[in-house]
């Protein structure tokens, strides 16, 4: 980025001090951690705070948009409006339609994503909905086979990255993503589908206790400079 467009950039931005100044926006996006109780009590504010017409969207990977939204009075007017890590990287947008989300509304979260330059998709309000359904268990059985033995941390991520094609290695990306929020996924999975399947790997919920979190701690299955 050169540095007219980083300055254009920090100018469209405006730090406020308190939640309350949300109530001039037009359409919120919530992108707290992923914890069901932070993001009913964020959209239980919200809905206090903004007017009636305010569109509410979270950018949950994994929660129920029809739990958040039922938190609010508005439910028709929240969806959930999944951007992917890192968001000026990657071009994918999920969004996904509470219960009682209207079209209008699902029409506006496409519209905005869409002019952010982001290829929109539409996924079920299931849990995981449709990255993290297929990503999550992959990363999970990976760290499963590390636990195992059934190969080195290097060599997992080397035989996903050159025998599927993938950019990074699940162990990897795992580290990127932080463990606290793979092992939150997880447990979203394994509780809303109930499939043992979805259970998380005993040693991921080890690193989390051990607080390696990945590379915002500076130790995950790697080791980072921080």
């Amino acid at each position: 980025m050169s540095p007219s467009d980083e300055s254009q950039c920090l100018e469209r931005i405006r730090v406020v001090a308190s939640i309350q100044n949300l109530a001039e926006a037009d359409l919120v996006i919530e992108a707290v951690s992923e914890k069901p109780e932070i993001k009913f009590a964020i959209f239980k504010q919200l809905d206090q705070i903004c007017p009636p017409e305010t569109l509410l969207a979270s950018n949950t990977s994994s929660i129920s948009i029809t739990a958040i939204a039922a938190q609010t009075r508005r439910p028709e007017k929240v969806a959930g409006i999944h951007f992917m890590n890192p968001v000026p990287v990657m071009k994918l947008v999920e969004g996904i339609r509470g219960l009682q989300t209207s079209e209008t509304t699902f029409f506006h979260i496409r519209a905005v994503a869409e002019k952010m330059g982001k290829t929109f998709i539409e996924a079920k309000d299931q849990p995981g909905f449709a990255v993290n359904r297929i990503l999550m268990p992959m990363i999970n059985e990976a760290i499963t086979a590390l636990h195992e033995g059934v190969a080195s941390m290097e060599d997992l991520d080397t035989a996903m990255k050159l025998g599927t094609n993938q950019p990074m290695g699940p162990l990897t990306l795992a580290d990127f993503i932080g463990l606290d929020t793979c092992l939150a996924i997880m447990e979203v999975l394994h509780q809303g589908l109930g499939d043992s399947k979805y259970r998380p790997c005993p040693l991921l919920r080890q690193y989390v206790a051990a607080g390696w979190l990945g590379k915002k701690t500076g130790r995950g299955f790697y080791r980072y400079d921080v």
